[in-house]
């Protein structure tokens, strides 16, 4: 259990923290690569081994989470994508508890993520979680990842929180970094942000297997 009684901030992550990265991971690496294939013509494979080449080409920058910026490089409409799948969105074991107890506690919650705004508002129409929110902050509201400092320079501009009372809990080990290069004092991972796959190492972070690890819920 974590002293709560330290904490004033809780910063978290959305897809693989709060939401399954299911859907996610089904989305770039199986639907988008078989649309694709489809639209130009060309083998799944080939398909697949090109937008990975892609993605791994951008990986960590603020365009490899646009998805205006998908849209106009591989000319499909990648937000109408997203919805033909809509139904794979779910939260992920215990997320809902969580963020009630974080309530309950009166904590300062704010929902921080990359996600561009319009696969934000995908997210909200198949799991609404804005009630347990001050806020919901998409990188895209500073043009920096959470991957670059200035991110973190913008965001306590905006919220003017206390690093040292600060919790931030992400599902990415190269966010978390950059979280505490910037002086976050409380940081966990997530062990498993895809039920569909098997847990991962977040060292150098503890990784959370079940957010009852650090609240009573």
């Amino acid at each position: 259990m974590l002293d709560w009684q330290k904490i004033d901030t809780v910063l978290l992550d959305m897809d693989g923290t709060i939401l399954d990265l299911h859907f996610d991971n089904y989305f770039w690496l199986h639907h988008l690569p078989s649309v694709y294939a489809e639209q130009n013509n060309i083998s799944q494979d080939e398909s697949r081994r090109y937008l990975m080449s892609l993605f791994d080409s951008l990986r960590g920058t603020l365009n490899w989470y646009c998805l205006d910026f998908w849209t106009e490089k591989l000319k499909l409409d990648i937000v109408a994508l997203k919805y033909d799948i809509q139904t794979k969105i779910t939260f992920r074991p215990q997320a809902l508890e969580f963020l009630q107890a974080l309530n309950r506690l009166e904590k300062k919650v704010y929902l921080v993520t990359n996600a561009h705004p319009k696969s934000l508002e995908v997210k909200l129409l198949n799991a609404d979680f804005t009630q347990y929110f001050e806020q919901l902050i998409t990188s895209h509201d500073f043009g920096y990842p959470k991957e670059e400092q200035q991110f973190w320079h913008d965001l306590r501009t905006k919220l003017s929180f206390d690093k040292q009372r600060t919790l931030f809990i992400d599902d990415s080990v190269s966010v978390l970094e950059s979280a505490h290069k910037y002086g976050i004092q409380h940081l966990f991972g997530i062990a498993k942000p895809d039920s569909q796959q098997p847990e991962k190492s977040m060292e150098p972070f503890v990784a959370l297997h079940q957010f009852s690890e650090i609240i009573k819920l």
